[in-house]
């Protein structure tokens, strides 16, 4: 279905969800059609599909207290971040309340001796490293926009540093849920492990809200290196940058960050940045450790590089350097959209095997010029992720149709070659139909059963990840 289809779905939301909502609220209940829009708006290439009013919650008592309220007349509710989704997480098809987290952002303790941060769901990642700053520690989850730690929970994000430091999931130790009965419940202790019970921390990440809403959490935290490194390097096509970072793994060098950008990207890139990146396949490299270990593996990757056919390495060591060298890779997304003005993008997200990333990317690639698309292509070499941006004009049904056959092809394709619908980006309204075919009709049974269990009357972001 698609969101207008979805929308004919939509629930009523009766006065007494109004009126219990405007006493208990009062100036952060709103139902004024420009806020509504905002929270019915991501990314995506999705026409908004806006809530019936909008909480600005600042306590898990909040929050508890909207869906125990919802419940009670089976109205939707749809927790919001930041609203930087692209697979149509946050809108709401059929109605109801969107539960905004963004003033639940304080950092609530952060334990050096643990290496853990306690945090409330609102708070974004940069807030959290700025917090960190003097501590001698970060929390490495970078999926480029300044996401709110709680939506990165919901599509279980990764990122820039995945290669070296995992995704969201390889860094929680515990969450606080809010149930679809209103009650809160935590997932774990604060132990690094724990053999009791099930596994609900993980349960509850990649969820996108659907069988919980998290309101707070604790993370992992990681050393910041004593010496941090930066090279960009370019080659004459994607397969030899691919070769260069899959020997470089299987050599054992700690990459921190691997990322690959096309030729299309960097041209974007430098009219976008006013860079002079020569325009080819690059990668962005990043190299940390010990005083002396990261120049030495900087060293090792320019032979691998060389090896490959790459051409200039170049280095960045001073922090100024190294932000604005890494600068225009965090702004391809905004330098992509100015290719075409006005434009929306169909963004996609595979994940394939490393050994075969090369030959999805041209594969792709030949693709997207015999149907005349503008898509720039760019991802995480290291973990084999990576994004078509394909530019449409919104009005342009034909376009449209053009780009989503565009998506499916490559999203198959991804499974073909042993990958996944969405490495990073989430499920959403958009990858619903995949997960049969990724999984099974029988996993996707059990995926159904437990949100029909923990949300019987499917008011937690009905619509996504799974027909419930």
């Amino acid at each position: 279905m698609n969101t207008n289809q979805l929308s004919m779905l939509r629930r009523d939301v009766p006065s007494e969800v109004h009126a219990g909502l405007k006493e208990h609220f009062r100036d952060r209940y709103t139902i004024n059609p420009n806020i509504l829009a905002q929270h019915g708006t991501d990314e995506s290439h999705y026409a908004p599909a806006p809530p019936d009013a909008v909480v600005f919650v600042m306590s898990t008592e909040d929050v508890a207290f909207t869906v125990k309220l919802c419940a009670t007349y089976k109205v939707p509710v749809i927790p919001f971040g930041v609203g930087s989704s692209v697979e149509g997480h946050v809108l709401a098809v059929q109605g109801g309340v969107s539960i905004d987290l963004s003033r639940m952002a304080r950092v609530l303790a952060v334990r050096p001796e643990d290496m853990t941060a306690t945090v409330e769901a609102g708070v974004t990642r940069t807030a959290l490293n700025a917090e960190l700053a003097h501590s001698g520690f970060f929390f490495s989850v970078d999926p480029g926009a300044d996401a709110s730690i709680g939506g990165m929970i919901a599509t279980a994000a990764s990122g820039t540093n995945t290669v070296r430091y995992g995704t969201m999931r390889d860094n929680l130790i515990s969450l606080t849920v809010v149930t679809a009965e209103g009650d809160v419940i935590r997932t774990a202790s604060r132990a690094r492990k724990s053999s009791a019970g099930y596994n609900l921390t993980q349960l509850y990440c990649g969820s996108e809200g659907t069988l919980g809403i998290v309101t707070e959490a604790t993370v992992r935290l990681h050393p910041r290196p004593e010496e941090v490194l930066a090279a960009v390097a370019n080659f004459p096509d994607i397969k030899s940058a691919v070769d260069a970072v899959i020997q470089a793994v299987q050599f054992g060098l700690p990459l921190s960050r691997a990322e690959l950008l096309d030729a299309l990207t960097i041209h974007a890139i430098n009219r976008y940045s006013k860079t002079t990146l020569t325009e080819a396949p690059t990668l962005f490299l990043e190299f940390g450790g010990a005083a002396g270990e990261a120049k030495a593996h900087a060293d090792h990757m320019q032979q691998i590089v060389h090896e490959f056919g790459g051409g200039e390495f170049a280095i960045a060591i001073s922090e100024e350097d190294r932000s604005a060298l890494w600068n225009p890779r965090h702004h391809a997304y905004f330098a992509a959209l100015q290719l075409r003005p006005g434009c929306r993008s169909v963004t996609t997200d595979a994940c394939v095997p490393v050994s075969v990333l090369a030959a999805c990317i041209e594969e792709t690639r030949a693709e997207l010029q015999q149907f005349g698309m503008t898509s720039p292509i760019f991802g995480h070499v290291g973990d084999g992720n990576f994004h078509c941006l394909i530019l449409i004009d919104p009005a342009d049904s034909e376009e449209r149709e053009r780009a989503e056959a565009l998506s499916e092809r490559l999203t198959r394709r991804a499974m073909r070659y042993g990958g996944t619908c969405t490495g990073e980006h989430g499920v959403g309204l958009h990858k619903i139909e995949y997960l049969i075919e990724e999984h099974g009709e029988a996993t996707v049974n059990i995926m159904r059963r437990l949100k029909r269990a923990l949300d019987p009357l499917n008011i937690l972001n009905p619509c996504k990840v799974v027909h419930s």
